[in-house]
């Protein structure tokens, strides 16, 4: 199993120095064979947006610098990056002296590119500067409210239905949770679906959603399966899924997955 040497799941101990090789990449095919369109292709354009809450160094005078930052990683590329060696890596530059933002910066961008197999992409930003949270994206329409007869709490894409007239809207639904499939630690988020196409039925969605509840999978993986599922059960003309994971470790995961390429906003949910 890819996962076998990776630190998840595992008593680590943190780093005092620089450790790139600490990275743990997780190739991606595995597990997109099981969602693949009967043609074989990956049906999308996307990346997987992470926002990290707690990164420090030091500064050439040896007093701390602290920062929150941005990671973009093409959905393109070979491997994704597991979380928990993601948390031990960025701890391994808190001892460590850099004379600017850019810097670190760079050296995050080569070391990310390095384990995930493409081009990253990083922004670093003062923890002075706010970011406002927000309950859902502006403009989507919350399902959750939606009457749902017979909750199934296991995956259930038979359920998802369209039809009707073409409608162009952004459905969101907060109850979004699966479990890591090497923990089975719950993993909570906030799904976001924006299409044109045929009208989904909305309790559908809603029952389908809560059907990922016992799911074991990672964030990345959700996304792309949700992904897959409208293409084929819906078949919109246009479609972008992302969602909002909830942070754990100082980091939270938010992937996007689109027909048209783009790249995923860098809003703030209200449990981010």
């Amino acid at each position: 199993m890819a996962l076998d040497n990776a630190p998840l799941g595992k008593s680590s101990d943190y780093p005092e120095r620089y450790a790139p090789e600490l990275l743990f990449p997780v190739p991606r095919d595995d597990n997109r064979r099981r969602i693949a369109l009967d043609d074989g292709r990956w049906p999308w354009f996307g990346e997987d947006l992470w926002q990290a809450w707690e990164l420090s160094w030091l500064r050439p005078s040896g007093v701390p610098e602290v920062a929150w930052g941005t990671f973009r990683l093409p959905a393109a590329s070979p491997s994704l990056i597991e979380s928990k060696s993601l948390k031990l890596y960025l701890n391994s530059l808190n001892q460590e002296v850099y004379s600017s933002h850019g810097q670190v910066r760079e050296t995050i961008e080569r070391d990310l590119a390095s384990a995930c197999g493409a081009a990253a992409s990083v922004m670093l930003y003062s923890v002075d500067r706010g970011m406002t949270a927000a309950g859902r994206p502006e403009g989507a329409i919350l399902i959750d409210d939606e009457p749902v007869d017979g909750v199934i709490y296991e995956y259930c894409p038979e359920v998802l239905v369209a039809g009707g007239e073409k409608v162009s809207e952004s459905l969101c639904s907060h109850l979004l949770k699966s479990n890591c499939p090497v923990t089975g630690q719950p993993d909570w988020g906030s799904l976001l679906i924006e299409y044109t196409g045929p009208a989904m039925d909305r309790a559908a969605l809603l029952k389908y959603v809560v059907g990922f509840r016992q799911k074991q999978d990672f964030h990345e993986h959700c996304v792309e399966t949700v992904f897959t599922d409208l293409m084929r059960a819906c078949q919109p003309e246009q479609l972008t899924v992302s969602a909002r994971y909830t942070r754990r470790g100082g980091l939270d995961i938010n992937p996007w997955r689109s027909t048209s390429p783009g790249e995923a906003p860098l809003v703030r949910l209200v449990r981010q």
